[in-house]
């Protein structure tokens, strides 16, 4: 059980701040220009409100992708270092 909660708890922490980070930021530049975009296109189009627009898509596509991305992260870490914890620390037990 000491081996199997300390490998459980350092991946735990370690997978998901990393999985957080990485997903965080791959989602924060995604919904950030998928934002602008379709806030300058609508802004474009319709010929007028451009700044209003813009700033609303953007933030809305922002907020997605942050949100999106915050929690595929979190699980994706969530899992992996659970696995690896268990599987790491049950070897170590089942060794000594």
């Amino acid at each position: 059980m000491d081996g199997w909660m300390d490998g459980w708890m350092a991946r735990w922490i370690d997978g998901w701040m990393d999985g957080w980070m990485d997903e965080r930021m791959d989602h924060w530049i995604t919904g950030s220009l998928d934002g602008w975009m379709d806030g300058w296109l609508d802004g474009w189009m319709a010929g007028y409100g451009w700044t209003d627009r813009w700033l609303a898509e953007w933030m809305d596509g922002w907020m997605d992708g942050w949100m999106v991305g915050w929690l595929a992260g979190w699980m994706d870490g969530w899992l992996d270092v659970w696995i690896a914890g268990w599987l790491d620390g049950w070897i170590d037990i089942w060794i000594y």
